[in-house]
């Protein structure tokens, strides 16, 4: 019997043969401090990728003053472009498709990891609360960011459009804008960070005027390629939360819906962003359920999926793919796992950032007793 998983699905010009995603994964293994992707990162991305299967990658630095962790790569310079194609060259050999997502860290950044020393960036001067990873994976206290003023984030907005041009001439097949997580964009967007009073603070329309011009931007360098947009509704990492959530991010999506964007991925808020705590009962169980109606195009939805409730969100309508985390980085080879109903292999958290081949490259496919 087929399963939804396995229904092709075009997004944009990119035309997927199942629906099985792999989410974007932070793993710190690019080279320190010049960000630029290794033959171990080739390694680890070809042995996941599969005939029409969509692979996003892990979130990448439009620029230096973007960086917020040691070890993350970048899309600013010839040798970061350069070493992402043979990624995209080594996925594209297994016949899979390949998107790079575009990320700028906002105040979740620490000084240590800019050449000059400056002091993150964000819509207001407001500081995360915890303590920041800062260069050398080094525990360092939070820094109040430098607001933004509107020259400043038009010159954040020409990174975005620049990045996205670099990662089409390295071969990608599209771009996925991170706007999640608390990082740059999602700070914008929340009324408990951004406090600014000028035409990107106040009403969400104005708050989410920032995501616009960086979409607009992006879209314009990306030769027709498709263009997504990664959000967290009611996701509180890096000290997000807004006083209307539901009406934040209704508007924001009703807003993306009249840009061309290709598709929307959704993470769901009982997520956690991969972290530890339990699960905040209080938020809705599926925000894929509660705003599936106001996107017109395809929804890409991750948090902690298994394939029975992967199914159901698809045959439900309720999404159109499922990207799946923390499973991919353990079981190389998923879809055929998910398609087949394999036992899944355990993965191991202690490796999942930074580090060498362990826990990273060394996962095998599945072979049966």
């Amino acid at each position: 019997m087929t399963l939804y998983l396995q229904k092709e699905l075009l997004i944009g010009k990119a035309r997927l043969s199942h629906r099985v995603v792999m989410a974007p994964l932070t793993r710190l293994r690019a080279t320190e401090p010049a960000g630029v992707p290794t033959e171990l990162m080739v390694e680890y991305y070809a042995q996941r990728a599969s005939e029409g299967g969509l692979i996003i990658t892990e979130a990448t630095n439009i620029s230096e003053q973007a960086k917020g962790v040691p070890g993350a790569p970048g899309i600013f310079t010839d040798e970061q472009q350069q070493s992402w194609r043979k990624v995209v060259e080594a996925v594209h050999a297994k016949g899979g498709v390949i998107f790079l997502q575009l990320w700028h860290t906002g105040r979740a950044s620490h000084s240590s990891h800019n050449s000059l020393g400056s002091l993150p960036v964000g819509p207001s001067a407001i500081a995360v609360s915890s303590n920041a990873m800062g260069a050398g994976f080094q525990n360092c206290p939070r820094e109040a960011p430098t607001p933004l003023s509107r020259e400043a984030i038009a010159a954040i907005v020409a990174d975005y459009r620049t990045a996205t041009s670099r990662a089409i001439n390295a071969g990608f097949d599209g771009v996925e804008i991170h706007a999640a997580n608390g990082y740059l964009i999602d700070q914008f967007l929340h009324d408990n960070v951004n406090t600014r009073k000028d035409e990107y603070g106040g009403p969400v329309s104005s708050r989410a005027k920032f995501l616009l011009e960086v979409v607009d931007a992006v879209g314009e360098a990306s030769s027709g390629r498709p263009v997504g947009v990664r959000l967290s509704p009611y996701g509180t990492f890096n000290d997000m939360h807004d006083s209307d959530p539901e009406h934040l991010f209704r508007e924001v999506i009703h807003l993306l819906g009249r840009k061309p964007v290709s598709y929307l991925h959704l993470i769901e808020p009982r997520a956690n962003a991969g972290l530890r705590e339990e699960h905040d009962m209080t938020k809705p169980s599926s925000v894929s359920r509660l705003f599936h109606n106001t996107f017109p195009r395809p929804i890409i939805v991750s948090g902690g999926f298994n394939r029975q409730r992967a199914e159901s969100l698809i045959q439900d309508e309720m999404a159109d793919a499922i990207a799946f985390g923390r499973h991919f980085i353990s079981n190389p080879d998923l879809p055929n796992r998910l398609f087949n109903d394999h036992p899944l292999s355990a993965y191991d958290r202690a490796t999942f950032y930074g580090g060498g081949a362990a826990g990273y490259t060394d996962y095998a496919e599945f072979t049966s007793l």
